[in-house]
């Protein structure tokens, strides 16, 4: 089975832990933009701190990696898989993307812009993103246990 080129796996997996990361300590972020939309003054906090630079690298790696995708050589979409399939694929893929992108934009623009649209726009932003991963990893799981093709292999090390 071709593999996808090492450094689209390094930048995949990357992602992942910053992704992960910024949804397990957004609390500290919601809880100083809450207040600061409150009038109240907030202390330095490197959680939130780490959230907004974290959201920067997420944008530039975001765009570093689809520059690299578009320049790849790309493994094969498996026969198995149907028109169907392959489509929700790549709209899953390129939507992904796309939230690698809106989501620090829009949490940019709510936390230094204070605009509570951006805010809610990230809050839905992030919603729409946990439903593709799920989906990224139902269709890994269906790959793996209806067509038996072990599709994971395609982007472990």
């Amino acid at each position: 089975m071709q593999k996808y080129p090492f450094i689209m796996r390094v930048f995949h997996w990357v992602l992942v832990i910053m992704f992960a990361a910024q949804f397990i300590f957004h609390n500290a972020i919601s809880d100083a933009y809450d207040q600061i939309q409150r009038g109240v003054e907030v202390a330095f906090n490197p959680l939130v701190a780490g959230h907004v630079f974290g959201g920067l690298a997420i944008l530039v790696l975001t765009l570093i990696r689809f520059g690299i995708r578009r320049k790849s050589v790309l493994p094969a979409y498996p026969e198995q898989g149907s028109a169907l399939t392959k489509r929700a694929s790549e709209i899953v893929h390129y939507g992904t993307y796309v939230l690698g992108i809106m989501l620090p934009v829009s949490g940019a623009v709510a936390w230094f812009g204070g605009v509570k649209a951006a805010a809610d726009g990230h809050e839905m932003l992030k919603a729409v993103l946990l439903a593709l991963v799920a989906l990224h990893v139902a269709g890994a799981l269906f790959h793996l246990v209806v067509h038996k093709n072990n599709i994971f292999k395609r982007m472990w090390f």
